[in-house]
């Protein structure tokens, strides 16, 4: 997402070189979505890939539809949509077949079902080869499931973010269903470069979360200098520590951090190298147990999606 909105200025060169990089050190899932940038996401991997595609997973998502102004956002996960919006995500990628499709929001107006059951479809018509869900919770993954299988569940988690150990987590592992982590960096807290909201471009999204806003900031801010501190005692960087700490979390749980910078690219992979101990999980549980972030996750428009 990152590469095409709502983290500064675009630089499709940079960004092509470091998708390019990532392919070159044995990266081969990619995750992006047709709302990221509105479509210019998915063209930009499909460039990316276009020579590449063997032995690659490619992940997009549906669900969001941009208004008019260019601006806002709505739902749309309706049987007409889903299918027009893969047709679109196909072309804009270049391929034929879409390995991992998400639904990326549930849309309240739409029975759960019935989405599903679109994507379904697709599936048989061989345009999508595994079906996925973005921040459901428990319940909807076991009614999604029951109409078809999931593959994959993907939603924000992080050291400051733990909310889905509670019940979605384990309702995964009940079904067999793989986890996502997106934002496993914090949206950059952890990785030690964030100092001050007032540095980020005027159309970072990251200015209007809570969690960056004001005192919760400061409190936040405090919490990552602590984390920091154990990756210096690790001997690694403060991002590795926070990425191994979620592939610590088990195998079937995948982290997605995202960087437009080859320089991070490298600097994340490098956290496969970084392993956590008992002793080590346990101080983290101990400076940062869920629940510990001040200020909510995302925007209040967000959070209506989240929770209508």
């Amino acid at each position: 997402m990152g590469m095409s909105q709502a983290y500064g200025v675009r630089d499709d060169a940079g960004s092509l070189a470091t998708i390019e990089l990532a392919l070159e050190i044995g990266v081969n899932f990619l995750d992006t979505a047709d709302m990221y940038g509105a479509g210019h996401n998915e063209e930009l991997v499909g460039r990316a890939v276009r020579v590449r595609r063997r032995g690659l997973v490619l992940a997009t998502k549906c669900g969001f539809v941009w208004g008019e102004d260019g601006q806002s956002t709505r739902l749309d996960g309706s049987p007409r949509h889903i299918f027009e919006a893969c047709e679109a995500s196909l072309r804009r990628l270049r391929v034929e077949t879409i390995d991992l499709y998400y639904l990326h929001r549930v849309d309240p107006r739409v029975p759960l079902e019935k989405s599903v059951g679109a994507m379904a479809e697709l599936v048989s018509q061989g345009k999508v080869r595994f079906l996925g869900l973005s921040e459901v919770s428990a319940s909807e993954l076991r009614r999604a499931h029951a109409v078809h299988p999931i593959t994959a569940l993907q939603s924000e988690y992080s050291l400051w973010t733990r909310d889905v150990e509670a019940e979605v987590l384990p309702a995964c592992r009940e079904l067999g269903v793989g986890f996502v982590a997106y934002a496993p960096l914090g949206r950059g807290l952890f990785t030690g470069r964030v100092k001050d909201p007032r540095d980020f471009a005027a159309d970072d999204m990251r200015r209007r979360i809570p969690r960056f806003l004001g005192e919760s900031f400061q409190k936040n801010l405090a919490l990552a200098a602590c984390v920091a501190q154990l990756a210096a005692g690790k001997g690694c960087t403060a991002a590795q520590f926070a990425l191994a700490w979620v592939l610590a979390r088990g195998d079937d749980v995948v982290p997605i951090p995202g960087t437009k910078r080859r320089e991070y690219l490298e600097e994340n992979v490098g956290a496969l190298a970084v392993s956590l101990d008992a002793e080590e999980m346990r101080k983290v549980d101990e400076i940062m147990p869920p629940g510990a972030a001040a200020g909510s996750r995302h925007t209040e428009q967000m959070l209506r999606i989240l929770n209508p």
